[in-house]
């Protein structure tokens, strides 16, 4: 078992810049989720560890051994891919097998070993004899991730594993791979652009956008203390709501609002700001609908409410935008009431305007990993 260690790594494809200065430290054990949007970049930083791209700058280690002129099968890494790539023509106990028998000297009973021994956890046993096609998706995925770890690697890669299944056995298959993650406490780094599956499988999340890492942090810190807007917007569903603003002294001025600060707050804002402009970003769970006018509420009017078991989704206009307002199920406003929103200022997000920062986490900063 080994960590994963970026040193300032950059991809480069002629003159088109995909990946920049990747810097970043994957403890051994640790289950780590590249996510971000497509053509962000994740999946090249993933392969570039697998070695199915080369690096252009910078250093990949695996433990302590530097890999940028590794052969891929000498790294020590396995890698489960998105469309599974399991050889049709071979049963389900060949595919596991094949990849031992190509890259490595070990007796034949100690592949079959390894083989049963992975069928048993994954809960394929009884059909190693079967053929990929006579197979569900959630089957081919197991076997997929069987062939990898028969490999018994330093670092499993999974390149959105999960994405072609439907809804039902993605949440199931999720369950599947953290308890087998945490079997065998193998490091593993998960490319995802699904952010729920990012939120719960992981130790640790680095969100990426435009090749370049965003923030880094475990699901709580980056769903609760975004560093920037990107990454307020990009997690969350529904999204945050995000309204421009301008801080007038204590009060948060908005098209159609106004919502008066603690000097304490303010201050904090004020002093981090590069000047009064600035985003105001409140989650949909965090706005309330209030029964009465007082301090802080304001006026809105209700144009969609969805019911969604547990919750209503209550769409409301402010100030000429609509924002979400995550309500219990008990609460259901009438389409063209108006309703009174409010929030309490601790659960507000805000940013700076001209450099998108956070100004209510300080400069910015990416959360270090744990020691």
């Amino acid at each position: 078992m080994s960590g994963v260690t970026f040193r300032d790594v950059k991809k480069m494809y002629g003159d088109v810049l995909a990946v920049e200065n990747v810097d970043l430290e994957i403890q051994n054990g640790e289950f780590v989720s590249v996510l971000g949007p497509s053509g962000s970049g994740k999946s090249t930083v993933l392969r570039m560890v697998a070695g199915l791209e080369s690096i252009s700058e910078g250093e990949i280690l695996i433990g302590d051994r530097v890999i940028n002129d590794v052969h891929p099968r000498d790294r020590g890494i396995a890698m489960v891919f998105q469309n599974y790539a399991l050889y049709p023509h071979m049963t389900v106990k060949e595919n596991m097998s094949y990849g031992l028998r190509l890259t490595t000297d070990l007796p034949e009973d100690e592949i079959s070993t390894r083989v049963t021994e992975a069928a048993e956890m994954l809960g394929i046993s009884d059909h190693l004899e079967k053929k990929p096609a006579n197979l569900s998706g959630g089957q081919q995925q197991r076997v997929a991730t069987g062939r990898a770890i028969v490999r018994e690697p330093d670092v499993f890669l999974m390149d959105e594993p999960l994405s072609n299944l439907d809804a039902k056995l993605k949440m199931h298959m999720r369950t599947e791979l953290q308890r087998i993650q945490e079997d065998l406490d193998t490091t593993t780094i998960y490319v995802t652009h699904d952010q729920e599956e990012a939120m719960t499988m992981s130790d640790r999340i680095v969100i990426i956008a435009n090749g370049t890492i965003q923030q880094v942090g475990t699901p709580d810190e980056i769903y609760n203390h975004p560093t920037n807007l990107f990454v307020a917007d990009f997690i969350g569903s529904p999204a945050m709501n995000l309204f421009d603003v301008r801080l007038d002294g204590t009060t948060l001025v908005g098209d159609g609002f106004e919502y008066e600060l603690s000097k304490e707050l303010a201050s904090e804002a004020r002093s981090e700001a590069t000047g009064d402009e600035l985003v105001l970003g409140i989650r949909p769970e965090d706005l309330r609908i209030a029964t009465e006018s007082g301090p802080n509420t304001v006026e809105t009017h209700v144009d969609v409410v969805e019911p969604v078991g547990s919750d209503n989704y209550v769409y409301v206009t402010l100030g000429g935008q609509e924002c979400t307002v995550r309500a219990a199920a008990d609460v259901r406003p009438s389409s063209g009431d108006s309703a009174l929103v409010t929030f309490d200022e601790s659960s507000a997000h805000l940013f700076d305007a001209a450099s998108e920062t956070n100004v209510l986490t300080g400069d910015g900063r990416v959360v270090e990993p744990p020691a």
